[in-house]
């Protein structure tokens, strides 16, 4: 009973690799681009439960409020990646998403539990604890006899007990008792015999800390956070302290599924020298995802803030080593493979029905988009197509208008030229003018040469139009089966004709007779008067 996650599609970017109980299947999806699904060319990691010990900036000369305890950047907060707005919908606190925390360590910081990258690891016997390595065992020894041999009713209603677990954890969602002794085991969409999972493709981020760039997810449509982007730049401003010498910038806003749209910004530092200088991503973030902070801004409409930062090779290499939480390690090996493009695309692991749902929507939304930019690039090479005919016919008529022009300047030169040398005799090289110029003059007035190759070659245009008036003249095709239809008809008229014919011969032939018969009357009726 696998499952197959989507099916065939008509885009074959990326490769979804569905875990099905026992084998494997693979589908075709969508590529997401960005690790929003939704983004473009960058994506932010944060839901992998990856803890970053982030400091301010050596040498930053500026704070968002009063310096009262120095520098708000200046102590050291543990941040994920950012990827809240990606596979999952939980915050920077807790566990959700594609995990149940027990992938690669004990603690998630939001997104998916099973990717757990830690820069200062402080947990003794590596990512893998000996107590997590027991935890997972036992829930695995757990679930495997919930499914196969459970033993809380000592008959042989375990084994229809048996087949409800498995329908249970197929499913993703319920709990399996299989003990008197022991709780029930609950099932979710992340146990590893779950079969409503794929594995999909995502953008990897690429831009720098250095870059700045922070995404603000807003609970507004685009429409309305473009007509009030001036007075959101505002009230960022005011949240971020009213600091001169800071500016806030909008580098892009987008429309995102379920009416939100994704806001992208940048701080920018004016030094008093005049030098300005972005404040890094991490900076900003680990500002905006202060408690005080974050009211703020949800009093403004934001629903929550992602850094969009790259990866190190140590970080994308840890975090393709270990599938995560609930995927089968050859499912996961096997997308790594499939991966259409290593360099700019990473496998993301989908589970569930929703997530299916919500990168369908969002795929949709981007075709929508895309949709709309062909329309406008379609309007535009329309535009541009009616613009060169109208260049072109411009063109043509200051050609006709520079030549008119060149001939009135010759004119007027030939006229000066003339009432300049009124009165000298001709010079040595006007002979010469004049001796060349007659020399072309009986070249083109001589029969065989120019002009009168060009008269045969306008009698002979003359003659072709002539042609071609009379050959133009209207003329008509019958069909076949018209024609034979003609033919019949005319037949018959011909048949009417010859009978009407013998008709009247007939009758000519019936007049002779009586005309003769009167005639012999008339004789007879004179002999015996006479």
């Amino acid at each position: 009973m696998a499952f197959n996650f989507g099916g065939a599609t008509s885009n074959p970017a990326a490769t979804l690799t569905a875990p099905g109980f026992g084998a494997a299947t693979t589908t075709t999806a969508a590529p997401a681009t960005g690790f929003s699904f939704g983004s473009t060319n960058t994506g932010t990691f944060g839901g992998f439960g990856t803890t970053t010990t982030t400091a301010a900036a050596p040498g930053a000369t500026f704070s968002f409020a009063p310096p009262a305890t120095g520098s708000l950047f200046g102590n050291t907060q543990n941040k994920g990646f950012g990827f809240p707005t990606g596979l999952s919908t939980g915050t920077a606190a807790g566990t959700s998403g594609f995990g149940t925390g027990t992938g690669l360590g004990a603690t998630s910081l939001g997104g998916f539990g099973g990717f757990n990258i830690q820069q200062t690891q402080q947990q003794q016997g590596g990512l893998f604890g000996q107590q997590a390595g027991q935890n997972q065992s036992t829930q695995l020894y757990q679930q495997v006899t919930a499914l196969s041999a459970p033993t809380l009713l000592g008959d042989e209603r375990d084994s229809i007990l048996a087949k409800w677990n498995q329908l249970q954890a197929y499913w993703g969602t319920g709990k399996g008792y299989y003990s008197n002794n022991n709780p029930p085991v609950e099932f979710n969409q992340e146990n590893p015999f779950c079969r409503f999972k794929a594995v999909g493709y995502s953008c990897i981020p690429m831009s720098k800390d250095e870059d700045g760039l922070v995404v603000l997810i807003l609970n507004k449509k685009e429409a309305d956070v473009r007509a009030q982007q001036q007075q959101l730049v505002e009230s960022l401003h005011k949240i971020l302290g009213n600091n001169q010498t800071l500016t806030v910038n909008v580098e892009g806003v987008k429309a995102l599924s379920n009416d939100q749209t994704e806001v992208i910004i940048y701080l920018v530092e004016r030094s008093p020298n005049g030098t300005s200088k972005r404040i890094p991503a991490s900076t900003l973030f680990s500002y905006l995802e202060q408690t005080n902070i974050k009211a703020q801004l949800t009093q403004i409409g934001v629903a929550m803030s992602v850094t969009r930062t790259e990866l190190s090779p140590a970080q994308l290499k840890q975090l393709l080593q270990n599938a995560p939480a609930g995927v089968d390690p050859i499912i996961w090996e096997q997308a790594k493979v499939d991966n259409p493009d290593p360099e700019k695309l990473i496998p993301v692991p989908m589970v569930g029905f929703k997530e299916l749902l919500r990168r369908l929507q969002i795929q949709e939304q981007m075709t929508k988009q895309h949709q709309t930019r062909v329309d406008i690039i379609s309007n535009d090479i329309s535009e541009l197509q009616k613009n060169q005919a109208t260049t072109v016919a411009k063109i043509a008529q200051y050609k006709r208008k520079l030549m008119d022009l060149s001939h009135r300047v010759l004119q007027v030169l030939i006229k000066q030229e003339i009432q300049r040398k009124s009165g000298y005799a001709i010079q040595v090289d006007e002979e010469h003018l004049r001796v060349q110029l007659d020399t072309i003059q009986s070249e083109l007035n001589a029969p065989t040469q120019f002009k009168g190759r060009l008269n045969e070659l306008m009698s002979q245009i003359r003659m072709q139009n002539h042609f071609g008036a009379v050959r133009s003249e209207e003329r008509y095709s019958v069909d076949a089966d018209l024609l034979r239809e003609i033919r019949q008809h005319l037949k018959q008229q011909q048949e009417g004709l010859s009978h009407l014919i013998s008709v009247i011969k007939d009758d000519l032939e019936d007049i002779k007779l009586i005309e003769h018969g009167l005639s012999d009357s008339g004789h007879m009726r004179g002999g015996i008067l006479s």
